[in-house]
């Protein structure tokens, strides 16, 4: 008789999150998983809530290492340098995991709590390193849509093949964010001037 294997909620999500980032979120079905794993469906109940269910654990796993990643790199820095570092740590983590990030982009419902705490601790970061700009709560979000824009936008097209030019993307990239930032500074002189 072969061994049992050992199967667990972190397993499942091990698998699924190497299946996202392999092949694209939406390849993630629960045949797919339960292939990988060596067991039949019905058996990954024991584990997750359906397709709906993982995808949803996918996504908070997601939303919580992307935060991670955010707020290591903004420690320690403020302002400028911590601007830039943390779109290269979101860039980083675009790169990283391609099939999970897909799960992280779109608004939580009001009674997903686990994604809304992971999302609102991703908000958080971005408030903060924003302070010492001197914005109220409402420009601080704007700002905020704005760099998260501009992040997702680079990563996205540069993940989907869309800069064929030989130039350096990573020198493009910081190229917008200086021009996102030199914005910021502007924007600061016009209210002060007001």
């Amino acid at each position: 008789m072969p061994p049992r294997k050992h199967i667990d909620r972190q397993r499942v999500l091990e698998v699924s999150i190497a299946l996202a980032d392999a092949h694209g979120f939406d390849a993630v079905t629960l045949a797919g998983v339960a292939d990988q794993l060596g067991i039949r469906v019905p058996s990954l109940y024991n584990h997750v809530s359906g397709l709906p269910g993982l995808r949803y654990e996918m996504a908070v796993w997601g939303v919580h290492q992307l935060g991670d990643a955010i707020r290591r790199a903004a420690v320690g820095k403020s302002g400028d340098d911590a601007i830039f570092s943390v779109a290269d740590a979101y860039r980083a983590f675009v790169h990283a995991h391609p099939g999970v990030y897909a799960a992280t982009l779109r608004a939580p419902a009001p009674e997903e709590e686990a994604l809304i705490a992971a999302s609102q601790e991703v908000l958080d970061t971005i408030l903060a390193i924003l302070e010492p700009y001197g914005l109220d709560q409402e420009e601080k979000l704007h700002v905020t849509r704005g760099l998260r824009s501009l992040m997702h936008g680079f990563a996205n097209l540069e993940m989907a093949g869309g800069f064929g030019m030989a130039l350096d993307r990573d020198e493009s990239y910081r190229h917008i964010v200086r021009i996102f930032v030199q914005g910021l500074h502007a924007w600061q002189a016009d209210r002060a001037q007001a």
